[in-house]
């Protein structure tokens, strides 16, 4: 069989998704989310199934009683951040964030910056300029707001700029900001269609230019688009 020609998006700027994207935290999530869920009385798997790229905040929100949401939440944001050390990178990552320019890339988390910065630099990879986190929006994935939010402070169009998410809720955000495309992670993202759908980052960097002939955000062979930057993805499965 032959192999997949490299997809190019040709874009300005990158915006990640963290969890699941940057960093493996998923062992981190089963335990505290789990944890939770036997302190007040819930299905640990039935909590699980809704967590994944939500603010933590939002989810309580939904499952517990509103006398009790500030608790648990400051609960589940202090049990994750003591266990954000044993955190990993996803393959691939540091390399692919050490390659970027600066001001061209940005962390987009549905974590409070504590834990997202602390996963960050357990898994040994580096910040960028702009981080943005629950804290900084009215409203959490699968509102646009934290994406639109990203994108206004790097100082580039939403039109401009690719998505690297895992969930789908932060797929659906990507989209409803505008992105030029978005980039799945992993299994999960798969199931909501992104442009294109890669099992971790390492087949995935940053290119200084990109051919000629393409407009942003294009989706091709490699050598079809012309842009002050790309991402380029080695024979990545198309959404």
């Amino acid at each position: 069989m032959p192999t997949p020609p490299d997809t190019v998006f040709a874009v300005d700027a990158v915006l990640f998704d963290s969890d699941g994207v940057l960093v493996d935290s998923e062992p981190s999530v089963v335990r505290a989310w789990t944890a939770l869920a036997r302190r007040y009385g819930l299905d640990p798997d039935g909590v699980l199934a809704v967590v994944h790229g939500r603010r933590a905040a939002d989810t309580i929100k939904e499952l517990l009683p509103a006398d009790v949401v500030a608790e648990a939440t400051a609960y589940i944001n202090r049990i994750e951040l003591d266990d954000a050390s044993r955190t990993a990178a996803i393959p691939g990552a540091g390399p692919l964030l050490r390659s970027m320019p600066a001001g061209r890339w940005a962390v987009v988390t549905s974590g409070v910056r504590p834990l997202a910065v602390a996963r960050l630099r357990a898994a040994g990879l580096p910040l960028p300029d702009v981080v943005v986190t629950s804290e900084d929006i009215a409203r959490g994935k699968p509102a646009p707001d934290a994406y639109l939010r990203a994108a206004e402070r790097l100082g580039v169009e939403p039109g401009r700029a690719l998505v690297v998410e895992d969930s789908g809720s932060g797929i659906q955000a990507g989209r409803a900001a505008g992105v030029a495309a978005v980039l799945g992670v992993g299994e999960r993202a798969a199931a909501y269609r992104p442009d294109a759908v890669v099992p971790d980052l390492t087949a995935v960097w940053w290119s200084g230019s990109a051919g000629s002939g393409g407009s942003a955000g294009s989706a091709g062979s490699a050598g079809s688009a012309r842009s002050a930057g790309a991402i380029v993805v080695a024979g990545a499965c198309r959404g």
